[in-house]
């Protein structure tokens, strides 16, 4: 979730008007930060993974799956361990936005070695085994996407109802109890009250109804002008929701840079690869991922920074939420490919420029900072800029987009990091793992043979939207590279790889629409696919039997899953639905068959 500090949260007022104190001396930190650490080199390979979970409570005589709302108890018994020994724990749990969720970790990072690969699935197996310990027996823990009837009468355990006209209340949600959100530390609900008070009224997060034989339009709750749109009304409908996300340390600034470039284009890619979420307030949608719901759940944006009245108290239109895909690629080579407007404050852009940073990672930085902080604490407000980072942090982590570019933390041992956050849960360790593992060893054939899939940002926003179509992994095309080996030098005369760009209509020969099937398997005379570049680097690399074994069965798991053969996730979700004996054909997910789909 971000930084977690500790204090009292001020109201949004207070934070309001320290706005541009967060912003000046947030900015004054990441510059004098940069210098610090800018020439650090010689970082190993580390990286690590993060599963989010669902605590599930069935009641098995009345056939209902609730989420259990004990996330705090749990927590405290879990963190029993590291407290007792930080070095010694296989794993490390935090909190998360819902009261029934938690982040679980591996007890340290990773390493370069591939033998490590084989340890991943076995850590996650471990995880869910230490909280299924502490869980009743009537609860289990799962790694799901999104709980399908979040937001519906009653989905929480003990059961709470909502409480719209509480001036208490820090969603006012029509659906989202506040009780369903994390009690155990401020920052959650002060997100949530602050997001919706800057915005000046409840997010409205809008996903078309899987239109079937017997659904009734208007959806109940659809917007008066959108009669066939399940509306969701509160950050936790986003927020609720769990991902699998990766963090990698890169041996210095350059290589993360790189990293984070090369692989932003596949965010969209993994992102349809791993849909896992159809089902939003007990309603079958035409959505398979979580992404825009997320996206539309945090989104702080005034109606004049969104466009829809004339700019007068803000200073920019802005086009996306806080939470969505990168705005612009940060590498030299990359940098060519920002074809989309960079929205940025130019004061802030200068100052960057004037303190020794660079065109690309200035305008990276002011981009982030046109957004408020949203989260304050009042012991956080003075700060020495020398030392601290939590004022460049609180705008940083704030900013949750498909790529996060994270400068060390101050006074450690910790490098250059980038942070693949796309990726939708999935129900077993094995896909988790797979997924995970996939990743990690693209990022080594991406610097090993200098690939690369740069295409142009407006490209990679397009390929987002796709993703999230029903069925996209096997129905639609995504915009992918063609001339997959990066130049040794990079040209700057408008040739990449000896091709010319010639950039009509944002178009040119080196990419062209793919499916996932191409992109992951290969497509003849056109492109090697993923999984072979991945399987010829291994050739090359001593890998243990056992492990070539591991990374094998993951590979071929991927290649079937690309090729259409194993369905994804939300399709199988769909399917089950639909074939459900107390199905009515009216797109709703009822207690009966949401507790079967849990079970």
């Amino acid at each position: 979730m971000g930084l977690l500090s500790e204090g009292s949260p001020l109201s949004w007022e207070e934070t309001k008007k320290l706005a541009e104190h967060v912003r000046e001396h947030g900015i004054n930190q990441f510059i004098n930060l940069y210098h610090r650490l800018k020439d650090r080199q010689g970082d190993i390979l580390k990286w690590g993974d993060e599963v989010e979970y669902i605590i599930v409570k069935f009641d098995d005589e009345n056939r209902v799956a609730r989420v259990s709302l004990k996330a705090q108890d749990l927590l405290a018994k879990l963190n029993e361990k590291e407290i007792a020994d930080p070095h010694g724990v296989k794993s490390l749990w935090r909190p998360e936005y819902g009261a029934y969720m938690i982040e679980g970790t591996p007890g340290k990072p990773f390493g370069g070695l591939m033998a490590n690969l084989n340890l991943v699935e076995a850590n996650m197996r471990y995880r869910r085994q230490e909280v299924t310990q502490l869980l009743d027996k009537d609860e289990c823990v799962m790694s799901i996407t999104n709980f399908p009837r979040l937001g519906a009468p009653e989905f929480t355990y003990p059961i709470y109802y909502p409480k719209p006209d509480d001036p208490k209340s820090a969603a006012k949600s029509l659906y989202f109890p506040d009780e369903a959100i994390f009690p155990g530390h401020p920052r959650f609900k002060t997100l949530t009250r602050n997001i919706r008070q800057r915005r000046g009224e409840k997010v409205a997060i809008k996903l078309k109804v899987f239109n079937d034989e017997n659904t009734k339009i208007p959806v109940l709750g659809a917007p008066k002008n959108e009669p066939d749109v399940v509306l969701l009304d509160a950050m936790g409908f986003g927020m609720g929701c769990c991902c699998l996300q990766l963090t990698f340390q890169a041996c210095n600034i350059t290589e993360a840079r790189t990293l984070y470039d090369q692989l932003a284009p596949l965010c969209p890619i993994m992102l349809a690869l791993t849909a896992a979420s159809p089902i939003y307030r007990g309603y079958l949608t035409e959505s398979d991922c979580r992404w825009n719901v997320i996206s539309s759940s945090v989104d702080c944006r005034t109606e004049e920074e969104r466009g829809l009245k004339p700019l007068r108290e803000n200073k920019f239109r802005i086009a996306k939420s806080r939470y969505d895909s990168i705005d612009s690629y940060l590498s030299t080579e990359g940098g060519k490919y920002n074809d989309v407007p960079l929205t940025y404050d130019e004061k802030v852009y200068k100052r960057l420029r004037d303190g020794g940073i660079d065109d690309l990672l200035a305008q990276h930085v002011a981009h982030l900072f046109i957004r408020d902080t949203v989260s304050l604490f009042s012991e956080k407000v003075h700060q020495n800029d020398e030392e601290d980072t939590d004022h460049f942090e609180n705008i940083q982590s704030t900013n949750w987009q498909t790529m996060r570019f994270k400068p060390p933390p101050p006074n450690s041992s910790i490098g250059w990091r980038v942070e693949f956050r796309p990726c939708e849960a999935q129900i077993s360790d094995f896909e988790n793992a797979a997924f995970v593992c996939f990743v990690v060893l693209l990022t080594r054939v991406i610097l090993s043979y200098q690939l690369n899939f740069l295409i142009p940002i407006s490209k990679v926003d397009e390929n987002m939207q796709t993703a999230q179509k029903r069925d996209a992994c096997r129905k639609e095309k995504f915009w992918f590279r063609k001339a997959h080996h990066r130049a040794r030098a990079p040209e700057l005369n408008g040739t990449v790889n000896g091709t010319k760009e010639n950039g009509v209509n944002g178009y040119d020969e080196n990419y062209e629409l793919m499916t996932i099937g191409e992109i992951f398997n290969g497509k003849p005379n056109t492109f090697p696919g993923l999984v072979p570049l991945i399987r010829s680097y291994l050739q090359s690399m001593e890998v243990d039997t056992d492990t070539h074994c591991t990374i094998e069965q993951y590979l071929r798991f991927i290649q079937k899953r690309a090729s259409g053969e194993f369905v994804t996730t939300a399709t199988w979700i769909r399917t089950k639905v639909l074939q459900h004996p107390d199905y009515k054909k009216d797109s709703i997910v009822s207690d009966s068959i949401n507790y079967d789909l849990q079970k």
